[in-house]
């Protein structure tokens, strides 16, 4: 029997603005048997993808990104904001649903032609995934999709990252 992940999943209303409703994935993350089931059904979404690194940006991208790899069995390259990394790197900046904000990674994270899956905790607009996007195209690397714990789809962000195959685990419509 598998599990209703929307379940795990606590909403606040009107955060961090009026309006806004919040998708607040700690809840998910504390519940270890329901925690490691989404990472499990994540992978299913995506092993047919032949991937040879998953880029996950910070902060959240990180606790669906690296437990994904690591359930894979590949590796797992860090996108964070800038200054926050100790070698060489390059920036992209974006816009956010609420601000903007830019990412970066290391000049050496991927290497060209690397088969790369970016995971994130949600699909929104796209602004944070499409940066990410642009960063791993910089270094060389080809995208073979993209992963996301949760995807609000009246957003349309997926129209953002063209054509690049999505695996949603969890949809808000």
């Amino acid at each position: 029997m598998s599990l209703n992940f929307k379940d795990y999943i606590r909403v606040i209303l009107d955060y961090p603005q009026p309006g806004i409703r919040f998708k607040d994935i700690t809840t998910l993350l504390k519940d270890g048997p329901a925690y490691r089931a989404a990472i499990e059904e994540m992978r299913k979404l995506v092993e047919h993808l032949q991937i040879d690194v998953i880029a996950g940006p910070e902060a959240r991208g990180f606790v669906v990104g690296a437990p994904l790899a690591l359930a894979l069995g590949v590796g797992f390259v860090p996108i964070r904001k800038p200054g926050k990394l100790p070698g060489e790197t390059i920036e992209a900046g974006y816009n956010l649903e609420y601000g903007k904000d830019s990412l970066a990674m290391h000049k050496d994270a991927i290497q060209p032609g690397q088969r790369v899956l970016i995971a994130d905790d949600l699909l929104a607009t796209g602004g944070t995934i499409a940066t990410s996007i642009n960063l791993v195209r910089q270094l060389g690397g080809e995208i073979v999709g993209a992963a996301f714990l949760i995807e609000l789809t009246y957003l349309t962000g997926r129209e953002k990252l063209d054509g690049i195959e999505v695996a949603s685990l969890i949809n808000y419509d």
